[in-house]
């Protein structure tokens, strides 16, 4: 594998990210539920945020809410996810949200990831996944991120061994004549 130079690469890398996540409220077509959620985007922020959710937009029966005071943090041990992901055909950003007790509450934010492998957790439980377009600032920070940190080992297959020819215990003159 060929060793990739990276001499002017800017290896200070902010250790998180403040992001909001752009939520959206329309009618239901479900005859249990008035409304549907679905999360439009996240948004990269400046300053770091206590959670909050506000409208920002209403048109008729679609409003839009920015639920602010979330981060994200990248981790050595992800980066083959995180790689992974970014190499994928539609890189995604990940929103983890509460179940609401009931159809109509929004499920609320509280995690966003890069990493498969930690979403899939989170699906084999009752929270709610979301995927989203990367922000082209995200996908830079973690790409930079993955180039800094992840060497990619190449798998190899195993030997496997031939059980058919197994070694056969020798036998002595002695064992024979007895």
């Amino acid at each position: 594998m060929q060793k990739l130079d990276l001499d002017d690469f800017d290896k200070k890398l902010p250790d998180q990210l403040n992001l909001a996540v752009v939520m959206q409220k329309q009618p239901s077509t479900h005859p249990w539920a008035d409304f549907r959620y679905d999360a439009l985007g996240v948004v990269v922020r400046e300053a770091d945020e206590a959670q909050s959710v506000t409208r920002i937009h209403q048109d008729d029966e679609v409003e839009h809410f920015l639920v602010t005071g979330l981060s994200l943090r990248l981790h050595v041990d992800e980066c083959e996810s995180y790689y992974h992901n970014l190499m994928s055909p539609e890189p995604g950003c990940f929103i983890v949200a509460s179940q609401p007790e009931s159809g109509d509450e929004m499920p609320l934010p509280y995690l966003v990831s890069l990493s498969f492998d930690e979403v899939h957790a989170y699906l084999e439980g009752d929270e709610q996944i979301y995927s989203v377009e990367i922000p082209a600032e995200l996908y830079q920070w973690a790409e930079a991120y993955v180039l800094t940190h992840y060497v990619a080992i190449r798998k190899t297959k195993r030997k496997l061994k031939n059980w058919h020819e197994t070694e056969k215990p020798a036998t002595t003159g002695e064992e024979k004549s007895s």
